[in-house]
């Protein structure tokens, strides 16, 4: 029978909000530990290789631990290497590779964390999973194909490819961009009549100008309806069309890990924004003692909360943790 460890605060996440809350709680003198099914910063490691941030290094910033970046906007590698300076730095409690399985009330107070490696019984979790792990799926015969993909790393994969890209976002956008200068054959497959308002200045006039030229081709008003080996089936407003593909990258955006959070009781919102239910004053769920950090707090409504934006949840949920909020 594996051993159970105690804990007063148990942190679900690696990210750098859950960094930022293990901070937090460590400054309060609390006893901490961060869990986390994947790398440090698990979602920043899955980002495009090439990605640079939009925000500055300083507002990237926890712990007050300087971010020092070589431009004015850091890379995905520099903000790597900041939040293991981070993790290092506090000398943070944290666990790596290790999945939650289950969580269970554990008697009147507190609760049983059960992950792939042990067994915590804590007073009280903190909930950063953000949502990059989660793609919205089109829900389309061949989704399941290998050619798709609803996460992007480098265009060198697509060299002299046919592909699809799906999407009229920044992540869309960016993608078709940087395949076609590097030698594939890009087709843009949009639902909505126009890319959307918060694509980037910088780059909606170059990827209109190539759509206007005919290097990149694009369909408005759009959606693909069926994916196979070698080609692809798209719904236009003239009719349907069959175009020949390799590729199918998905930037259809991503969720929350709503399974995970029903399965450990946290309610969801039934509406559009499905927002998991959090006291906005606290950020204490329908669970007593369980709170929610970053950007999962938004729900669908994912451009809602960012690193800058987030950091102080940590100090909000420790100052309540702690009666002193």
């Amino acid at each position: 029978m594996k051993s159970i460890i105690q804990k007063e605060v148990l942190i679900i996440g690696a990210g750098p909000i859950g960094l930022a809350c293990a901070i937090a709680a460590q400054k309060a003198g609390l006893d901490y530990i961060v869990i986390e099914k994947g790398v440090l910063v698990n979602s920043i490691f899955h980002f495009p290789t090439n990605m640079t941030f939009f925000s500055t290094s300083q507002l990237l910033e926890v712990g007050d631990v300087p971010f020092i970046a070589h431009g004015d906007k850091p890379t995905r590698r520099e903000a790597l290497e900041y939040y293991r300076r981070v993790a290092e730095s506090w000398k943070l409690n944290i666990r790596l590779y290790e999945a939650v399985t289950a969580v269970s009330p554990a008697g009147a107070r507190g609760y049983h964390v059960e992950t792939e490696k042990g067994i915590y019984k804590t007073n009280h979790i903190i909930v950063s999973t953000g949502f990059y792990d989660t793609p919205n799926l089109m829900g389309i015969p061949g989704e399941e194909l290998p050619k798709v993909k609803h996460y992007y790393d480098e265009p060198h994969p697509y060299v002299g490819q046919k592909i699809v890209v799906v999407g009229g976002g920044n992540s869309a956008a960016d993608v078709a961009i940087e395949t076609y200068l590097k030698g594939a054959e890009v087709t843009m497959v949009i639902r909505e009549d126009g890319f959307k308002e918060s694509l980037k200045y910088w780059i909606r006039p170059n990827l209109e100008n190539r759509i206007n030229e005919g290097a990149i081709k694009a369909y408005f008003n759009s959606r693909l309806t069926e994916i196979r080996e070698k080609e692809v089936d798209i719904r236009t407003p003239e009719g349907g069309i069959t175009l020949e593909n390799d590729f199918v990258l998905a930037m259809t955006g991503y969720k929350p890990d709503y399974p995970f959070l029903s399965k450990i009781g946290i309610k969801i919102g039934d509406d559009a924004l499905k927002i998991p239910q959090h006291d906005p004053q606290t950020l204490e769920t329908n669970l007593p003692g369980v709170y929610l950090a970053g950007v999962v707090n938004g729900g669908m409504h994912t451009g809602r909360w960012f690193i800058e934006t987030a950091r102080v949840h940590a100090d909000i949920i420790i100052k309540h943790i702690t009666g002193r909020g």
